[in-house]
């Protein structure tokens, strides 16, 4: 959460002509409510499944640019929807620019804590290794404006793109 997921899979899907989606966008707008109070009613796990639901219909898109919230890597069910349906790009970014990025946001439930530094630091912990596991593409979001970031996507789609011909 913070990485730039929404920002630059919005620049991405311009620059390819393709429409652009971000799931938790898609959570709000199908239920009519902010994602705070979908956690505050139903916890985490009513959240996830309604999560798990989106993913699997936009899925079923194609060729479109899908943002997913950041948990999303957590179920099984859609690491293997993501992998199966796309090419999924990991946003690497440390944990203190995700801080920065999101000190002020009260849409983000999970980060609603004493300490949201040690609760970014968990959450990188446990999702890290689940994005790498499944991604096509790991970008370094250390150092990159979403421009470049998006440069650098579709200079790897290209070549993908003419591996496969």
């Amino acid at each position: 959460m913070g990485s730039g997921k929404t920002t630059i899979g919005r620049q991405l899907a311009r620059r390819m002509g393709r429409a652009f989606y971000d799931s938790d966008h898609e959570i709000v707008h199908r239920t009519g409510v902010r994602i705070p109070i979908i956690f505050e009613l139903e916890g985490e796990a009513g959240f996830r499944r309604r999560e798990t639901q989106v993913i699997a219909e936009l899925a079923q898109e194609g060729g479109v640019v899908v943002a997913t919230g950041g948990g999303a890597v957590l179920d099984p069910a859609n690491r293997a929807c993501m992998k199966e349906s796309g090419w999924v790009i990991y946003l690497d970014v440390p944990t203190h620019i995700l801080l920065e990025r999101t000190r002020h946001d009260t849409n983000r439930p999970l980060l609603q804590v004493a300490d949201p530094a040690a609760k970014l630091n968990a959450l990188r912990t446990e999702r890290d290794p689940l994005y790498r596991e499944i991604a096509g593409l790991v970008i370094d979001g250390s150092r990159l404006n979403s421009q470049t970031a998006v440069s650098k996507i579709l200079a790897e789609w290209e070549k993908r793109c003419e591996l496969s011909t």
